[in-house]
């Protein structure tokens, strides 16, 4: 018996963590395929572990991407940029919060030098990683705080697309869920529908797309 099967054992045991093969993954964001292959249409896993799902839902956004764009360096870049933003997670164990961020930075790193027509872009990188540190929070969805030695109510950003240019603005996971109407309506809807317009905690002066990552 490894060390890494006994680790494996105690985690399930302690944390209930299991996690979901690719085949489950793949069956079930098939019955909503629509929405997983829309560039900007957010995604929320509030249990992510080491990324399973966000890692297929990315995978499905980044095709749709460079079939779109691909012959526009900047749009692929921004449009790139818009389906990382789309993307969250929250997760109880460190470890698998660091794995889940490294993970989907890999594929949208190995995805982009594999359809880009110029020289990295490492302030697109920078943005990537900075989004990604933001929208994968260290938490737990039951109390809707963020772990660690002072716990805080999660905060979820939202970033809007004006041209090239990006507003951000947080919100409370828990007034999300507080609130009866999100049951019925979507949240940070694009399509014209009716939503469910929640109380902004934290708001930041918008900003070029490539200049995310100064803004803190």
């Amino acid at each position: 018996m490894t060390k890494s099967t006994i680790t494996s054992r105690k985690r399930v045991t302690d944390h209930g963590e299991v996690f979901t093969s690719e085949r489950e993954v793949n069956a079930m964001l098939d019955l909503v395929k629509q929405e997983s292959e829309r560039i900007d249409s957010r995604f929320l896993e509030p249990a992510c572990g080491d990324g399973n799902f966000l890692s297929e839902i990315l995978n499905r956004k980044l095709i749709i991407v460079e079939g779109r764009y691909s012959k526009s360096q900047k749009e692929l870049d921004k449009y790139s940029l818009v389906a990382i933003t789309s993307i969250y997670g929250v997760e109880l164990l460190e470890d698998n919060v660091e794995r889940c961020r490294e993970r989907l930075f890999e594929i949208y790193l190995d995805w982009y030098n594999s359809v880009s027509k110029g020289q990295p872009n490492e302030q697109l990188f920078l943005c990537i990683k900075f989004v990604l540190s933001k929208n994968i929070i260290h938490g737990d969805a039951l109390t809707l705080k963020t772990v660690g030695d002072i716990e805080q109510p999660i905060i979820f950003s939202e970033w809007s697309f004006t041209q090239n240019m990006v507003k951000r603005r947080g919100f409370s996971f828990n007034e999300l869920l507080q609130n009866q109407s999100i049951r019925d309506t979507p949240l940070f809807s694009d399509l014209g529908d009716d939503v469910f317009l929640p109380r902004t905690i934290e708001e930041f002066p918008m900003v070029h797309y490539l200049e995310l990552a100064d803004n803190v």
